[in-house]
């Protein structure tokens, strides 16, 4: 599984109250904190790739899956450029006459087009230096540039995972009427126009750095049209097999702490009633390589009094500040009775398995009492 982004956390108060949660007792109802709002920095990263070949030469906007490093762009080979006429781009002084290919959805595609021609005019003194024009007509015969729309941009400049290509034009020369441009669909609408505006810049001889750097730089974001939340889902996970880390340093007694985790997981692993029943947990030495965290603490990093508390990552493509897809979560156990320590690892995985409201989960951990919390709950 991936890397997480944003992070929700959660916490187990005293039920139907807000006071701190006495020493010897523990809680039960959960409550989930706002997202953090630090921006999503990597799923909607984009990389774009340096133009390699000479001119004309093809320009690609390339997405990295969220969290990882965005896609390296290739050394530049020496590129021949052409120094533009005076008062005017490698389009010369009439209008660009753009049309655009799109899906038969209910998207209007031309008006994101036309934004983004837009932009390029009001802004043409400012960052080129030449004046230009625009006429987006979609069913235009006669083109200069097709805006195609499509799932996948075919390979572009060395991309193979492309959400934009556009080839780098720089003198009048190099320009084969009618000129495609690539853009790949799935984005929002502010997220799609930024394409497009980025590969019409391409058209116009902006390379990668050039102002507007926050537009023609060669990494950014992007948001994917909205998706549904993980709260939202029967499972928020990519895959059901689970890699588990147990930091024990703080627990009373760390054996008795490891068997109460393992006989909790291991009731999942073994089809918990309305869980997954093909859920696998790994249990593993390195906190890097697990999903599933759980540690022990003698006083809460959520909330004060919090007998237990969950952190979760993931991930947020649409940018709607809610997590569509969990990629990881920690668990603290705090000041706990060993005996208690199963029941409250097997109440956040079951959270975090999609059974966010009590009700969801299975029967042990709906209203449980003290006792039935250290009792053996999973046979």
């Amino acid at each position: 599984m991936r890397g997480s982004i944003l992070l929700v956390a959660a916490l187990v108060v005293l039920a139907g109250c807000a006071a701190p949660v006495s020493p010897g007792t523990d809680a039960t109802t959960a409550t989930t904190a706002t997202p953090a709002a630090s921006p999503p920095t990597s799923e909607a990263t984009t990389a774009t790739a340096t133009p390699t070949t000479s001119p004309p030469s093809t320009t690609a906007t390339a997405t990295a899956t969220a969290t990882t490093t965005p896609t390296a762009s290739p050394t530049p080979e020496p590129t021949e450029t052409f120094t533009p006429a005076s008062g005017y781009g490698p389009w010369g002084s009439e209008p660009v006459v753009v049309a655009v290919e799109a899906p038969d959805d209910d998207r209007d595609y031309a008006a994101f087009v036309s934004e983004a021609t837009a932009f390029w005019e009001a802004n043409d003194a400012r960052y080129l230096g030449y004046e230009v024009a625009y006429e987006v007509d979609a069913d235009a015969r006669d083109p200069d540039i097709v805006v195609r729309f499509v799932d996948a941009v075919p390979e572009c400049g060395g991309q193979t995972d492309a959400v934009g290509c556009a080839p780098y034009l720089t003198d009048a020369r190099q320009i084969d009427r009618p000129e495609t441009v690539y853009i790949r669909t799935g984005f929002g609408d502010d997220s799609t126009v930024d394409i497009v505006e980025h590969e019409l810049g391409h058209t116009l001889g902006l390379a990668h750095g050039d102002e507007p750097a926050e537009l023609m730089n060669a990494t950014g974001i992007l948001y994917t049209l909205p998706r549904t939340n993980a709260t939202d889902k029967a499972f928020p996970w990519d895959d059901p097999n689970f890699t588990v880390y147990v930091d024990d340093a703080n627990a009373s007694d760390p054996d008795a702490a490891r068997e109460q985790i393992r006989h909790a997981l291991d009731y999942f692993e073994a089809g918990a009633p309305g869980m997954p029943d093909n859920l696998t947990y790994t249990y593993v030495d390195d906190p890097a390589d697990a999903e599933v965290r759980i540690s022990f603490a003698d006083t809460s990093p959520c909330a004060a009094g919090a007998a237990s508390c969950a952190i979760g990552g993931g991930y947020d493509p649409d940018g709607d500040d809610a997590l569509e897809t969990y990629s990881d979560y920690r668990v603290v156990l705090v000041d706990l009775d060993t005996e208690a320590v199963g029941w409250h690892v097997g109440y956040w995985t079951a959270h975090y398995l999609g059974a966010e409201a009590d009700e969801d989960k299975p029967e042990p951990f709906r209203n449980a009492t003290y006792g039935e919390r250290r009792s053996e709950w999973w046979t």
